[in-house]
């Protein structure tokens, strides 16, 4: 049975099917990272439930993905059915006790749970381009952005900073191409036209302030228990690519934020990865050698991931030796991949004489497993055939009055709910083109001098009032002249003596009466 050091995870079998011996996890090596696999309907999400539970009542924090909505049972105590108990028998669980657990609800969409938010600074361009699928050009074009963002202060908050910095970028194509390699407008239209899309599938809800603090998946209750921040995930698995890129750039946050612990007596954190495989799916090799190397690397963080998908094969070989404590549930072998996958399952485990592994995993039972978790020294132990105990809370999920009573009662109720939208790259690159506009139009009335020459009778006097409260004088009557005067006037340019002027003006003047 477990004690402070270690989770009962269930009683191993002999070949008569007879009790053998409790199977435990060392909280010591929780931080090893750990496997659990099996083909659906299996036990597998029952299999989490119950470590979560174990690494809660040792006062280890556990953050994990709810996939069906199954998990969120944790929230709730259980209730004696006629199967557990049974169950509670058979691996000697004696007494066996019902408990809810403290629980955290998250939500990117925050319908579900508390928001739960990245900037894109954070984010940062590796995994912007994955979450966006870009080709390798765009990809540089990106890691161009976030270049110049650094070099001119623009803030990288919310998709429509990042948005407005691809079109500054696209305006300046030529200038920054000189500088950086070439960048052309329609690969920055294409990522533009891959941002709208993102932003219609939802992701405009996860990028943005505040974001989520690591403190606040990381805490404990008074009673010394570890909170269980459950993630709800039914909605965001419509989108598996933002899936996979949030979960992997929260580990990516852990292994930045946390200190150095080497190997503690138990975890700091343990988190579920579930639908591992989301995270491999035709990911470039740059994104898999970053995952393998925060797996490795996290571990003297004092974190702990634990990968849970259908098929081993789904994890990349670097990244399963680095997976010490094994849980394999049931597999199918009909297809030569599904017989592979038996095969590389079997393999990873240190082989039992009592049984042949690979024949064992596909007569498993539903609730049952093989089992490896290491041991003394960090050796893995000898591969167990095992039953899996029952739960202590609610198996199954929770109703949505539950579930918003439990968000009402958080710890972090309020701290999440209101956007903040601070003076980021939008706005400084909205006000910079503003200041061009008005250094250009002052610029364009030095050249002119300052001042506008009018020609008075043509139209193009200025009627306002001028400084001062004056206004400009009306325009005069045309003084344009007929045919006939025209003439006249002729005629009296050629006119020499005085007297014939005065005549022939007096001729002008009585015509011009007469009109």
């Amino acid at each position: 049975m477990a004690d402070d050091t270690s989770i009962f995870i269930g009683a191993s079998r002999k070949p008569d099917d007879s009790y053998q011996r409790p199977e435990q996890l060392l909280l010591q090596y929780g931080n090893r990272h750990g496997l659990v696999t099996g083909a659906t309907g299996t036990g597998k999400t029952v299999t989490l439930q119950i470590l979560a539970e174990g690494f809660s009542n040792a006062g280890v924090p556990v953050f994990c993905a709810d996939i069906k909505g199954d998990l969120s049972g944790i929230a709730m105590m259980g209730t004696a059915q006629d199967f557990l108990v049974k169950r509670a028998a058979q691996v000697k669980l004696d007494p066996y006790d019902f408990q809810e657990f403290p629980v955290i609800f998250w939500d990117l969409f925050g319908e579900q749970g508390h928001p739960i938010r990245a900037t894109i600074s954070e984010m940062g361009p590796l995994l912007l381009s994955r979450l966006m699928n870009l080709t390798d050009a765009q990809e540089g074009i990106m890691n161009i952005a976030f270049r110049i963002a650094d070099e001119e202060g623009l803030l990288l908050l919310d998709l429509k900073d990042l948005q407005a910095l691809l079109a500054n970028i696209a305006e300046r194509a030529e200038e920054i191409s000189a500088r950086y390699g070439n960048v052309t407008k329609p690969s920055v239209g294409a990522i533009q036209r891959t941002l709208l899309v993102l932003e219609q599938q939802g992701a405009a809800n996860f990028f943005g302030e505040p974001a989520l603090r690591i403190s606040d998946i990381m805490r404990t209750t008074r009673d010394g228990r570890g909170a269980v921040s459950v993630l709800a995930a039914d909605k965001l698995m419509m989108n598996p690519r933002l899936y996979a890129t949030f979960l992997l750039w929260l580990m990516s946050e852990l292994f930045e934020e946390l200190p150095e612990v080497g190997d503690p007596d138990q975890p700091k954190l343990v988190f579920f990865f579930d639908e591992a495989h989301l995270l491999f799916d035709e990911a470039p090799k740059v994104l898999i050698d970053r995952v393998e190397q925060v797996v490795r690397l996290i571990r003297s963080k004092g974190v702990g991931v634990y990968f849970v998908t259908q098929n081993p094969l789904d994890i990349p070989e670097k990244v399963l030796a680095q997976l010490g404590n094994r849980v394999q549930h049931a597999l199918r072998a009909y297809t030569p991949r599904e017989q592979q996958a038996v095969r590389t399952a079997a393999e990873t485990f240190r082989p039992n004489p009592d049984f042949d592994c690979a024949t064992t995993i596909t007569q498993l039972a539903t609730g049952e497993a093989l089992v490896s978790t290491l041991e003394a020294k960090g050796v893995p132990s000898m591969v167990q055939r095992t039953l899996i105990r029952p739960p202590s809370s609610r198996l199954g999920p929770i109703t949505p009055a539950e579930r918003q009573k439990l968000i009402a009662e958080s710890p972090v109720t309020g701290q999440y709910d209101q956007v903040i939208d601070r003076e980021s790259a939008f706005e400084m690159l909205q006000k910079k083109a503003r200041d061009a506009q008005d250094a250009e139009a002052q610029a364009q009335q030095a050249g002119t001098g300052g001042s506008r020459w009018t020609i008075p009778g043509f139209g193009n006097d200025d009627p306002a009032p001028q400084s001062g409260g004056r206004r400009a004088p009306a325009p005069r009557p045309s003084n344009r002249q007929t045919v006939a005067e025209a003439a006249i006037k002729s005629v009296v340019r050629s006119v020499g003596s005085s007297v014939g002027r005065a005549i022939v003006r007096g001729i002008l003047g009585s015509l011009s009466r007469g009109r």
